[in-house]
């Protein structure tokens, strides 16, 4: 199992790379999902299926989302990928993973004399953001990875509910 390195931002800072990247990808989304839906002629309510396609068409890796009372867990499979590939981005209420790796691009001949006919060997890119249902603790985050598949777990953070002030009516 190898750890992977989380970088925490505690404020709401959307100055980061990833933050400007994660923009980007969802304009690409929006895009996909706008061509699904003219493709089937904007026919029906199904907006949603067409964003979950286009996602999927654009970002890579399937996820599952875990909680109990203390901590989420989000799995991410992201087969082929090690470590190294990973970066991770975590803010009190969203999760970013890039995960990046590069093929390299072959000339026609081997070193051992051979010739290569065809290879589907490419670069591959995975891009996820998630938005969790409440603030997480972002310093106590724990990341590794083991047979392709992306662990994270984070604590929900501790905070006693604010009193509410309700007007009643007489």
């Amino acid at each position: 199992m190898s750890e992977i390195s989380v970088q925490k931002v505690t404020t709401d800072e959307r100055a980061l790379p990833q933050f400007t990247a994660a923009e980007r990808m969802l304009e690409r989304i929006r895009g996909r999902a706008f061509e699904l839906a003219r493709e089937r002629g904007f026919a029906g309510d199904r907006a949603l299926e067409d964003w979950l396609a286009a996602e999927r068409e654009c970002c890579g890796g399937a996820a599952e989302l875990a909680e109990n009372e203390r901590e989420y867990e989000l799995r991410i499979a992201l087969p082929g990928f090690e470590a190294a590939d990973v970066s991770l981005t975590a803010t009190p209420r969203t999760l970013y993973v890039e995960a990046r790796m590069r093929s390299e691009r072959r000339d026609a001949t081997r070193g051992d004399g051979g010739t290569v006919r065809w290879s589907e060997l490419r670069s591959a890119d995975v891009w996820r953001r998630f938005e969790l249902p409440a603030e997480i603790a972002v310093e106590g985050i724990r990341a590794t990875m083991r047979h392709g598949v992306l662990r994270i777990t984070a604590g929900k953070l501790d905070r006693p509910a604010k009193p509410v002030a309700v007007a009643t009516a007489a």
